[in-house]
């Protein structure tokens, strides 16, 4: 209601192999239980209720993988983050939900991009490019650059600039994280400073625990006329 967004999630295995969305690979910061998540059934984690970003009980309980999915449809694009899940267990779920118009997977190395892009030539990717080295990976493994956004880092730095323009010479959006750094800022003009430094950085995507506040902050920033309109509902 408040911004256009896609939304990354953790992906995780229960020890009965059913995958949920948790973060941490523990239950005690986010979830009523206690313990590794991989040590209880689904039938345990689903009793569970979780836990907001304060430590108050909330009336929600652990959602699967497949919910998730569902819930998304014609609604919004779904992240999943890499985590424990074997990739063919995430591929088999995408096949099963056809999903795959609005379920993207994230990589952290060249060969994973292969796998995927391999297993669905139209699977996009959100892929770790943090150095020119990594960006060279990519282009030996044959990957097209048109599956991908660029995850670049964590930091609105000078250093970035180089490689965001090679990567926006292929065609390439670069996405910064805030969650790390920015979003546990405790002022919130610093936060909105930090937030639009990013897109001045030339940045393409901002990846925020604080979509709301972050989509006020660079809203003045949006252009009229944009490639990225496309993904704005009514903004064709």
């Amino acid at each position: 209601e408040q911004t256009p967004a896609f939304f990354e999630i953790d992906p995780r295995l229960t020890k009965d192999s059913v995958i949920v969305l948790l973060h941490d690979d523990t239950l005690d910061r986010t979830t009523t239980g206690k313990g590794k998540l991989s040590d209880h059934t689904w039938e345990e984690v689903k009793q569970l209720k979780l836990k907001d970003s304060e430590g108050n009980i909330t009336a929600y309980r652990v959602p699967t993988l497949a919910e998730a999915i569902e819930w998304a449809r014609g609604k919004t694009i779904l992240n999943l983050d890499k985590k424990d899940v074997p990739f063919q267990m995430i591929t088999d779920l995408i096949r099963k939900h056809k999903a795959g118009a609005f379920v993207m997977v994230t990589v952290h190395t060249a060969a994973q991009a292969k796998y995927y892009y391999d297993d669905d030539p139209n699977r996009m990717l959100s892929a770790f490019v943090k150095t020119k080295e990594a960006l060279d990976e990519y282009e030996k493994a044959g990957v097209p650059w048109a599956n991908m956004i660029a995850y670049i880092g964590s930091e609105n730095k000078e250093a970035n600039k180089p490689l965001i323009d090679m990567l926006h010479q292929r065609g390439v959006m670069c996405m910064i994280s805030a969650a790390p750094l920015y979003d546990k800022l405790r002022d919130s003009t610093a936060r909105a400073a930090a937030y639009r430094k990013t897109f001045e950085m030339d940045a393409d995507i901002l990846e925020s625990d604080l979509p709301a506040e972050a989509a006020a902050a660079i809203k003045q920033m949006i252009p009229s006329k944009s490639r990225k309109r496309r993904f704005f509902t009514g903004h064709n």
